[in-house]
């Protein structure tokens, strides 16, 4: 039973891109169907959703505060350091991510039996190790795609 979605931010419930001014971050584009998902779809069926990113962002908190997530691990620089502290047991862990830095955590978590997902536009080595690809890019509904897909095949093996 998955017990956690662990997220990465950019790349993944936005789509990587990061408008700067002079002064440090300016804005990051969500997709009101991954707050959805994430907010009405897995909070309910009793999924903790989690973030974990090596960046930090008040808009990332503002987003997360909205959503209802209370799991926001910002400027994080070992992910699995950090993930074994939410849980120890990583078989109850899905993970979503898009790049190599994603991996870290990516590996542990399917070689534990978890569940490892990521965007269409995700790279290569990120594809090749998912067990589901979504449809959307990341930033684009990836993240929907892929709690869609969970709560769904969750209810399958009840």
């Amino acid at each position: 039973m998955i017990e956690y979605l662990v997220m990465d931010v950019d790349g993944t419930l936005t789509d990587g891109k990061i408008c700067m001014s002079n002064t440090g971050e300016l804005c990051k584009a969500f997709n009101i169907k991954d707050g959805c998902g994430i907010h009405d779809i897995l909070i309910p069926n009793h999924i903790i959703p989690v973030i974990i990113t090596g960046r930090k962002s008040d808009i990332v908190l503002n987003r997360c505060k909205e959503l209802g997530i209370t799991e926001v691990y910002q400027g994080v620089g070992n992910k699995i350091e950090k993930l074994i502290e939410v849980t120890e047991d990583l078989s109850t862990v899905a993970y979503i991510g898009d790049d190599i830095n994603d991996l870290s955590c990516m590996v542990p978590v399917k070689e534990a039996g978890g569940v490892v997902g990521c965007p269409a536009d995700a790279v290569k080595k990120v594809k090749e190790i998912s067990d589901f690809v979504a449809e959307h890019n990341g930033g684009g509904g990836a993240v929907r795609d892929f709690i869609e897909w969970l709560v769904e095949n969750q209810k399958h093996c009840d």
